[in-house]
């Protein structure tokens, strides 16, 4: 017996590369310290609605490219993505009976574990310390988390993703 194929993986494929145009995309200088982390909240997402299909190695791979699109040191974005979507994949069951508003909680602390261990790859690094503006992104996710949410699951809903 053959398995059926999943299908949908290109739609995943289409939202996380919307997101990283969305990451990549020039913003004014007063609007840069308040860019979400559109990467990171696409790949949670995909993590608690499929978390037997998206999961640490989608976060690697997107990161990866983060990385080298974004120019930072290759597999800051990698590793920084790769734990909270290992956390959302191991609490899904958990965080998915949330109401929104609870769900977006959780989100920000996943979102703050990113946010941690980039600057803990910066610090390594020994490029500069950020100011305190580096974590407001958190909060700007957190905020957005919800309609980032019915956006994602109407997609996942309109094209049968399964």
């Amino acid at each position: 017996m053959s398995e059926k194929p999943r299908s949908g993986t290109h739609v995943i494929l289409i939202t996380l590369g919307i997101a990283l145009i969305l990451t990549i995309l020039p913003m004014p200088a007063w609007a840069e310290d308040f860019r979400p982390q559109w990467v990171a909240m696409t790949l949670i997402y995909w993590a608690l609605a499929l978390p037997t299909r998206v999961g640490v190695f989608w976060a690697w791979g997107a990161g990866l490219v983060l990385d080298v699109t974004s120019g930072t040191v290759l597999g800051q974005h990698a590793l920084s993505l790769s734990v909270p979507v290992y956390l959302a994949v191991e609490l899904h069951a958990r965080i998915r009976v949330f109401p929104l508003p609870q769900q977006a909680v959780s989100v920000w602390v996943l979102l703050l574990v990113e946010r941690l261990l980039a600057l803990w790859v910066i610090g390594a690094t020994g490029q500069p310390t950020p100011t305190l503006f580096y974590w407001i992104p958190t909060f700007v996710g957190m905020l957005l988390w919800p309609w980032v949410f019915i956006l994602l699951r109407d997609v996942r809903r309109r094209f049968a993703v399964a």
